[in-house]
């Protein structure tokens, strides 16, 4: 799918025939995105514009020169944008070309930051007459979608909380698995967001990126500390729960060994009585006697009742 944005009579018009490219005067483009395009879509776009996108491999590298590029009158740029799934988040590879106050992008996935970007240019089109500003929105659109998602991991990890301090609603096993989730999730947000301050940082030491953004650029990178912040202090919680539910499997383990240490001991008495009273000795004097049997039965119970009785007046019980 191929999207292109440009002036028009101090408007923003948008473009998605490949064949009306030629008809739109170079100096009125400010945008250009392709999304899962076609091969000519992409070789098209390329050609015109004399760029080359990153292949998904060099998008996905972490060196600082595969991330960040810069020449003359052009920015490479290769960042990460989640995209957000039903089992998780997930990565998508995103090349990201500034050439000339032009922004190119290609992608994939359709992904709601870029989405939410759209909206936020429609609502105020006059405000955007070159690639750069589209790029910063887009990063701040990026930002504010990973405060929300951290801001939503923050109240599942309360629910769970919740749920595991009255230890009921789940089994172990669902809770254990939701603990892991919520970690893997929270690891995903860290890379990402780690993954926009280098981004951001390197825009900030860039020559070709205009100076009168740099106050922009100053404010997301404060508020990239803070969602890291947050983020920790999500991780240290989801640590303090995993601990807490560890103890508490602890707690019901050694509450199930003492009940069967307990029962083993009550029965050690009658066992010692059974086995007295079974062994083939020719003179044992119960032997013969009419209450003998009784006798025996009486004595295991009793053996076992002052066992217990002990051991309730220790609180072992």
């Amino acid at each position: 799918m191929l999207r292109i944005y440009y002036k028009k009579d101090k408007r923003l018009a948008k473009e998605t025939e490949l064949e009306e490219l030629r008809e739109i005067p170079m100096e009125s483009l400010i945008w250009v995105d392709l999304q899962n395009p076609t091969v000519k879509e992409k070789a098209t776009i390329e050609t015109y514009f004399d760029i080359k996108y990153s292949s998904e491999e060099k998008s996905q590298e972490i060196e600082s020169s595969s991330r960040f590029n810069e020449m003359e009158d052009e920015l490479i740029i290769n960042s990460n944008f989640l995209s957000i799934r039903e089992k998780g988040f997930e990565y998508c590879p995103v090349s990201i070309i500034i050439e000339k106050g032009i922004l190119f992008t290609y992608r994939d996935d359709d992904l709601k930051t870029f989405g939410e970007s759209v909206k936020r240019i429609k609502a105020s089109p006059g405000s955007y007459s070159n690639g750069f500003q589209i790029l910063l929105t887009i990063l701040e659109t990026a930002i504010d979608q990973d405060a929300d998602l951290i801001e939503g991991l923050a109240k599942r990890i309360a629910e769970l909380n919740q749920q595991l301090t009255l230890r009921k609603s789940r089994s172990d096993e669902e809770i254990l698995i939701k603990l892991s989730s919520f970690q893997n999730e929270t690891m995903s947000l860290r890379e990402n967001i780690i993954d926009k301050q280098r981004l951001i940082s390197a825009l900030m030491k860039s020559s070709t990126f205009p100076e009168e953004y740099m106050g922009v650029l100053r404010i997301m990178i404060k508020d990239i500390s803070s969602l890291l912040e947050h983020n920790k202090f999500a991780f240290e919680r989801l640590e303090y729960l995993q601990d807490t539910f560890m103890g508490f499997v602890n707690i019901e383990q050694n509450h199930i060994i003492k009940i069967f240490t307990v029962a083993t001991v009550a029965f050690m008495p009658p066992t010692l009585i059974a086995s007295i009273y079974g062994m083939n000795f020719r003179l044992m004097p119960e032997l013969e006697w009419q209450y003998g049997y009784a006798f025996a039965l009486l004595l295991m119970i009793l053996s076992s009742a002052i066992t217990l009785i002990f051991f309730k007046k220790k609180n072992w019980l």
